[in-house]
């Protein structure tokens, strides 16, 4: 477990090839999972949030390419590239633009099993967080949560690692809902956030987030937040078994102590929750997993990558996900992503598009 600043924590990411996993098991050998899939857990409730809905999940399910038995368990394991596609064929078939949101505020924090037990017998609500922050790859793939705090305030936010635009709305919305279910766990059924930040164009109807999150939503946000006062993170976790916990977090080191890992993975990982921050150099990079800056750079060469070109992957995934599904300003997407001026992001964009950031929220913005 890496700490920066006190307040900041690396999501380790290693595990076996793809090719390893059935879609219809669990990561074999109790390891942790590899690039590229994820176990169903809190999307297990899409099924019956589809019914909720009237809907009938089978046939959905089937035509993204997936087994419905999988929805039995939330240990299966799947692509998590068919898993958003899902979510956003859900989303055009019932009409529900909160589909993602009513999925996640069905979830628990068992729902996130070995990281979720883990939470629930940390002594506060802090090494919980911390335990989500740095242990959440066993469990999920497809998001990555970071704990930040400033002035009295704390920030957990979620990212989304490596999913298809289109799915990026609905999978935030789902790991919002299902953020405060597990603070609401730790804190107290009546605990409120102080806001919540939402990465998305508002919605014409916003009474189901103002209703499940209890706490001013604001929308056309650079990043997916949970906004709360930091004392809270000092409270203790009621029914916290010490002796359990430590079971759990041995059980969990070895899960992410195996051989295979995917270093430039961890990499990207840590990058999608710091590429707005001023954190995210190589040094800063190189300092997270306690190497010299040419170990890292020597590490990344070994697997034909390097760190820029790492760092424009990130960009360009972030740039298209709120030019997307926001209404940012450009001149402000430029700052977050490290740009002096709107222009120069301009230029980096058409160089990874062969379009302006302009053209591609013209053809791409879902409103």
């Amino acid at each position: 477990m890496k700490q920066v600043d006190g307040t900041e924590y690396l999501a380790a990411g290693e595990g076996q090839h793809p090719s390893q996993l059935a879609q219809t098991t669990e990561a074999p050998n109790g390891r942790t999972l590899p690039p590229g899939y994820t176990h169903l857990g809190v999307s297990k409730e899409i099924v019956p949030t589809l019914r909720e809905l009237g809907a009938d999940p089978e046939p959905l399910i089937r035509e993204v390419g997936l087994d419905p038995r999988l929805f039995d368990d939330g240990v299966s394991v799947i692509p998590f590239a068919a898993l958003g596609r899902l979510y956003t064929l859900c989303v055009a078939h019932t009409g529900c633009s909160h589909f993602g949101l009513l999925v996640g505020q069905r979830a628990t924090i068992l729902s996130l099993g070995l990281v979720g037990r883990l939470m629930q017998h940390s002594a506060t609500v802090g090494g919980a967080l911390r335990a989500l922050v740095s242990n959440l790859s066993v469990q999920d793939r497809a998001v990555v949560p970071s704990l930040t705090s400033r002035d009295g305030t704390a920030l957990l936010t979620i990212a989304t690692h490596q999913a298809e635009s289109r799915s990026v709305e609905p999978i935030l919305d789902a790991a919002l809902g299902v953020t405060v279910n597990l603070l609401r766990t730790l804190c107290g059924p009546d605990w409120n956030p102080r806001e919540v930040l939402v990465p998305r164009v508002a919605p014409a109807d916003q009474a189901p987030y103002r209703r499940h999150f209890r706490a001013p939503v604001r929308f056309n946000q650079e990043s997916a937040s949970v906004v709360f006062p930091v004392g809270d993170l000092e409270r203790r976790v009621a029914g916290a078994d010490p002796l359990l916990r430590v079971m759990l977090e041995e059980r969990i080191r070895h899960m992410k102590g195996g051989p295979g890992c995917e270093f430039s993975n961890d990499i990207r990982r840590l990058l999608r929750t710091r590429l707005t921050s001023n954190h995210c150099s190589a040094d800063n990079m190189a300092h997270l997993f306690t190497m010299h800056r040419r170990t890292l750079s020597r590490r990344l060469k070994d697997g034909g990558m390097n760190y820029r070109g790492i760092t424009n992957e990130i960009r360009f995934e972030i740039a298209r996900q709120l030019l997307e599904d926001t209404m940012v300003p450009l001149g402000e997407i430029a700052a977050a992503l490290g740009y002096s001026e709107a222009s120069a992001f301009t230029r980096a964009f058409r160089r990874w598009s062969g379009q302006t950031p302009t053209a591609w929220r013209a053809e791409g913005h879902p409103g």
